[in-house]
């Protein structure tokens, strides 16, 4: 009998497991996926594991998942399931993580979901100065663990992107540095056959070069961001666009008293920025996400971006419902851009400007 006994108890202990890594699977997939903070807590308490261990079983799910959404498959480990197991072990996870984002508001975001997490991460920052291409091969090698960037669907499928906008959409809201000679020629914009006739100067490695020309809008590039400025007053284009939140300080670093930020209109597309993360670090991507999620949900998010950007006084001074503002299509945005949650966007999208 208690031979029978000992079996019964085996049959439900593995029982038992099975539950419980399904539940561990699901949880994971909402974090990736779906506001999870308080999933994460729940699992947590039911099964009576610390957050670094959940963090660890957890990043083992998140391989698969991530790696699905990339081109990195050939990533020692990264698409790996969940084995079955019970005596499975996990590598170490390193706690340090190399980032390209120097000290700004991003930054501090970073630090802050890191800390909501629990992880037990601490940020290194890289001196070095890459452009967008370099930061890519860099995440995909290793040596970067994260970075910001505007979104593309490129960029979604070869690196993990973890899909909170950074800046509410407000870096899809552009302002234009233009020549001041050219004050009147702008005002009288009205329409986007007006606007066609103008030329933008553009960065080549930005997907913002791509939003423009899909629109059908003349676009002059250059690989060096700093060789814009110079170029823009000598005349090999009409403009150069920015983010609302970052014009100002731009123009300050790259001072022409030819230049100037125009009051007139507001160029505009949903392209919102991510933190994006190297394949070989899913359970990092999970880590942002929960914090992030978790900010958003108390409000913290929105309370640190109003404080840190000055978006009071941004609203002040841009003046957006004044504005004549040009929409343009973003033909190639991810299907999983989170539009429908409107806690994530400023209104700035459903503004009608001036006629």
């Amino acid at each position: 009998m208690a031979i029978h006994l000992t079996a019964a108890m085996r049959v439900i202990a593995t029982g038992m497991m099975s539950v419980i890594r399904y539940v561990f699977t699901l949880t994971t997939i909402l974090i990736i996926t779906k506001r999870a903070a308080c999933w994460s807590l729940f699992i947590m308490a039911l099964t009576g594991l610390s957050a670094s261990s959940f963090a660890v079983f957890a990043a083992d799910t998140a391989s698969s998942h991530f790696a699905a959404n990339s081109n990195s498959n050939s990533n020692s480990g990264s698409s790996e399931a969940i084995k079955s197991d019970v005596s499975h072990t996990q590598a170490p996870i390193s706690k340090t993580i190399v980032t390209t984002i120097p000290q700004t508001w991003q930054l501090n975001l970073l630090k802050e979901a890191l800390r909501r997490s629990d992880s037990g991460y601490e940020v290194q920052q890289m001196a070095t100065q890459m452009n967008q291409k370099r930061k890519v091969e860099e995440a995909l090698a290793g040596t970067v663990d994260v970075f910001w960037s505007m979104t593309s669907k490129e960029l979604e499928e070869t690196v993990l992107p973890v899909r909170i906008p950074l800046f509410k959409g407000l870096l899809g809201n552009r302002l234009l540095i233009i020549r001041k000679a050219d004050e009147t020629r702008f005002a009288n914009v009205k329409t986007m056959a007006d606007f066609r006739q103008l030329k933008a100067g553009q960065n080549r490695y930005w997907p913002d070069a791509t939003i423009l020309e899909a629109n059908g809008l003349p676009v002059v590039t250059s690989y060096q961001y700093t060789n814009l400025y110079p170029m823009l007053e000598g005349g090999r284009f009409d403009y150069l666009a920015l983010g609302a939140q970052e014009i100002g300080e731009e123009l300050a670093s790259h001072p022409d008293p030819a230049l100037k930020v125009d009051s007139h209109i507001l160029l505009q597309y949903r392209s919102p920025a991510y933190f994006f993360v190297s394949p070989k670090r899913p359970e990092l991507a999970a880590a942002i996400l929960a914090g992030l999620e978790s900010m958003v949900s108390d409000g913290s998010f929105d309370e640190m971006f109003n404080r840190e950007l000055k978006i009071e006084q941004l609203y002040r001074e841009a003046k957006f419902e004044q504005r004549v503002i040009i929409r343009l299509d973003t033909p190639d945005l991810s299907p999983l851009t989170p539009i429908e949650r409107k806690e994530l966007w400023l209104d700035l999208f459903s503004m009608q400007g001036a006629k």
